[in-house]
């Protein structure tokens, strides 16, 4: 009997000792699979497989010589991951398709208005506080550029990967354009009130040779905010300024892509479960992955101190209950 209880409070205390370790170690380990997991909705899309093509029965047996191989090729920089197919979305995806040869200008949180482009950009169509909201000016200068693709001298409170598209769901504050819940494919699922966008945020693939960015949509332009035959149809862009520009993006697609102002590029809408690993899912209040990640950190956190309270009860209970009875 004195065996068995000398045992006990060793073996409790040796479980409170682990669970405390594991708040150092188990609270930071939140990953983005873990954050796209979470957020993947119902259905997903296939990508295509291959067959192999197995050798006749009566095939020999193929002897070769090895061969050294060759040094594996030096990686870009950490912050622009390697192309692969796995990065492109899939291209028979029926619900959002390819728009192709679109002119692609570029634009920035904190744009002074000019004669060729009368709207500054310290607001958005959503934000009126833009700019503040971003953290500051998104110098578009590449000299004033970190690798990370975010400006010199702050980090942003948002994505830094932005675009604008040339439709507004919403009239004002108070209520939406007549057509919009009949040409957005999302309407129903994010209608919270009239007034209040469904479109803001949503993630939308660029493709610039065999470059795939990905970006939220924040703003709308260039020129028109009515074009939804173009945004969510199958017409061309009907702006007729800067080449017949149908797609604004910030300077960080700019940079990831490697594009000029007015070149072309294709883009669709994604779904956040698409979405692949990239500095887009880095920074950002507004950023799914971001939020994602705080919540399952917060959990993580809460379990850990569940469990270490529990813990300490059973340790409590256990001296209580057998403390006056230690020497018999």
């Amino acid at each position: 009997m004195l065996v068995n209880r000398s045992i006990k409070p060793l073996i409790v205390a040796a479980s409170l000792a682990t669970a405390v370790s594991a708040i150092g170690q188990g609270a930071s380990k939140v990953t983005a699979t873990g954050a796209a997991a979470a957020l993947k909705k119902g259905g997903s899309t296939s990508s295509g497989s291959s067959t192999a093509k197995s050798k006749p029965a009566s095939s020999p047996p193929v002897v070769t010589k090895p061969v050294s191989q060759p040094p594996p090729p030096r990686n870009p920089a950490p912050t622009v991951p390697n192309f692969n197919a796995n990065a492109m979305p899939h291209l028979g995806y029926a619900r959002y398709p390819w728009k192709l040869d679109i002119v692609a200008t570029v634009f920035w949180v904190g744009e002074e208005p000019t004669e060729n482009n009368p709207t500054p950009n310290d607001k958005s169509s959503w934000d009126t506080q833009w700019m503040q909201n971003y953290g500051g000016y998104d110098d578009p200068d590449p000299n004033k550029r970190k690798d990370n693709f975010t400006p010199m001298g702050f980090t942003p409170k948002q994505n830094p990967f932005y675009v604008a598209l040339p439709y507004n769901d919403v009239i004002d504050y108070d209520s939406h354009k007549p057509e919009a819940s009949r040409v957005i494919p999302w309407f129903k699922q994010r209608f919270v009130r009239s007034g209040k966008t469904v479109l803001k945020g949503q993630w939308i693939a660029i493709r610039y040779g065999n470059r795939v960015c990905y970006a939220q949509w924040e703003d709308c332009g260039p020129f028109v905010t009515d074009d939804h035959e173009y945004v969510f149809g199958n017409s061309r862009p009907k702006n007729t300024s800067n080449r017949g520009a149908g797609l604004d993006i910030s300077p960080a697609v700019r940079d990831y892509l490697g594009i000029s102002s007015s070149g072309r590029c294709d883009w669709r809408f994604v779904d956040v479960s698409e979405v692949p690993a990239g500095p887009w899912r880095s920074l950002g209040s507004n950023n799914h992955f971001v939020t994602q990640q705080k919540i399952e950190k917060a959990r993580e956190h809460t379990e850990i101190s569940n469990r270490l309270e529990e813990l300490r009860r059973m340790r409590d209970a256990y001296f209580q209950q057998g403390g006056n009875g230690a020497g018999r």
